[in-house]
């Protein structure tokens, strides 16, 4: 049996957010694919996400804004058994249909599943093949396609439940985890660094607010190379500094060359070179104990094959 998990969820495909959205269940399909025609999936502990509690979804987020997204769902059920609109609009690029809350209820419990089987020993990393994303939303507010943390939701879980000291986030999307950070940020418990491309959606993360984040802002067009240099010289000795239990990766891929929602210049090869790296900091100071979650990656083959390099690199093989 693999040591990698894989979680997803058939209802993480009906949260949809209107026809030509980028953020399309189809992204799923071609993950789910690629694992199928290269035997990938043969090899990996498949997995169901369950839903997340609302008690663990409030380690991260307000009660009333957990209520609020709980109480739209609610009324776009209603709307449309009256023959209503399908979407209520949350921000100018963000929509909830009937099955959208469920949906982030699924991406938020393979975050935490995977936490706990990673913890139990029972797998040594997971890959959580689940949207809606999360690290734009904040600890009361939905943006940017996101709804729940689901990074951050489990890096809290896993301080909080497993009473662990020390937890490490890696973002790598082109766009800045602002959520991620909103509800990370001063706890001293937490260390997250991250890449991303700047000014850009959502226009923060040129500063760190707190000693706990390491913020790389990188201008449009940086390449895998330039990236890989900084990791080295920028991210690896907060890591090996901070000596982290546990490291939870916000796993975007629209920081890939061929990925037009963005202008970084990774390829597949990048991704997977960041993931050993993350690898051996797990090695040596967290058990190995990884758990990944998707984010970006808008363009149906690179964000295939980059996800294909990223479990690879998870998986040794």
């Amino acid at each position: 049996m693999s040591r990698t998990g894989f979680y997803t969820h058939p209802d993480c495909r009906k949260h949809e957010m209107g026809a030509g959205h980028p953020e399309c269940p189809e992204r799923l399909d071609a993950i789910h694919n690629r694992m199928l025609v290269t035997g990938l999936a043969d090899v990996l502990d498949q997995r169901e996400a369950p839903l997340a509690s609302l008690a663990d979804i409030e380690l991260a987020h307000d009660r009333w804004y957990v209520a609020s997204l709980r109480g739209m769902s609610e009324r776009i059920a209603e709307e449309v058994a009256a023959g209503g609109p399908a979407y209520a609009q949350v921000d100018p690029d963000t929509a909830m249909n009937v099955h959208t809350w469920t949906a982030a209820l699924r991406a938020a419990g393979a975050a935490l599943d995977a936490t706990d089987a990673v913890m139990a020993g029972e797998l040594e990393n997971a890959f959580c093949s689940v949207r809606p994303p999360g690290h734009h939303a904040t600890h009361n507010k939905a943006m940017g396609f996101c709804f729940l943390s689901n990074v951050a939701i489990a890096a809290k879980y896993a301080l909080q439940r497993h009473n662990l000291q020390r937890v490490a986030v890696i973002d790598f999307d082109v766009h800045h985890g602002n959520g991620t950070e909103d509800i990370l940020a001063g706890d001293e418990r937490t260390l997250m660094c991250s890449f991303f491309q700047h000014p850009f959606y959502p226009y923060s993360g040129d500063r760190d607010p707190a000693a706990n984040m390491c913020n790389l802002p990188v201008a449009a067009y940086t390449r895998g190379m330039d990236i890989r240099e900084l990791i080295e010289v920028m991210w690896i000795p907060r890591l090996e500094a901070f000596a982290p239990e546990m490291i939870f990766i916000s796993a975007g891929f629209d920081s890939h060359r061929d990925d037009d929602m963005g202008q970084l210049g990774l390829t597949e090869n990048d991704f997977a070179w960041i993931t050993l790296r993350i690898k051996d900091i797990a090695r040596r100071f967290s058990k190995g104990r990884i758990v990944s979650c998707l984010e970006g990656g808008y363009v149906m083959q690179p964000l295939a094959l980059s996800v294909e390099a990223h479990v690879r690199a998870l998986a040794d093989l």
